[in-house]
């Protein structure tokens, strides 16, 4: 069964490359020339307990919205690699304190991509991060990695520790989600 995927994406407005190992948790490097993103990208995947390598580059100086969103895209697209694959856990949730923050993830690797995003911060940024562009990267990463996600800020007083909190249970979700279960049977249909 695939543990490992590389997916690249090249536009007039990103240049991507990223891997991932499933059955390998250190040494990762996130590199995306936006800070932020890097912390919380590193997060997801140390506490998903799987390995991650991204080089992104983008017209940032422009907006980092296609820099993050496209990042979504491509590691969506690992994922579906790796669900083609079969034999995975493919329901899993999880649920994250940080400080005042709460939140809380839930993944179906089912093959049937849909999106529930509920987050209300307190503030519009986390430094120069525009805590909008939160929903545009996992919404791309759903569509592409045809996984129905749930992912929920219940509340905090900081923007940075609700995200940081929705990131870490995405990733812990999505480490166990993608998990091997043994068999190749992820539906009663026979196939996702």
């Amino acid at each position: 069964m695939k543990r490992t995927a590389s997916q690249s994406r090249k536009t007039a407005e990103t240049d991507i490359q990223l891997s991932i190992d499933l059955s390998r948790r250190e040494g990762s490097t996130i590199d995306t020339d936006v800070p932020f993103f890097n912390h919380m990208l590193t997060s997801m995947a140390f506490h998903g307990g799987f390995l991650l390598n991204v080089t992104a580059r983008g017209d940032i100086d422009v907006d980092p919205h296609h820099l993050v969103e496209d990042t979504g895209l491509v590691l969506g697209d690992a994922f579906a690699e790796i669900l083609h694959g079969g034999g995975l856990t493919r329901f899993a949730d999880a649920m994250v304190p940080m400080d005042d923050a709460l939140a809380e993830a839930v993944i179906d690797a089912g093959g049937r991509p849909y999106l529930v995003y509920t987050a209300d911060f307190p503030q519009t940024h986390a430094g120069s991060f525009d805590l909008s562009l939160v929903r545009e990267f996992f919404y791309a990463f759903a569509v592409r990695a045809r996984s129905n996600v749930h992912l929920h800020a219940r509340y905090g007083e900081n923007g940075h520790h609700m995200v940081e909190a929705m990131f870490k249970a995405f990733g812990i979700a999505l480490g166990k989600a993608f998990s091997l279960r043994g068999d190749d049977a992820m539906s009663t249909k026979g196939v996702v």
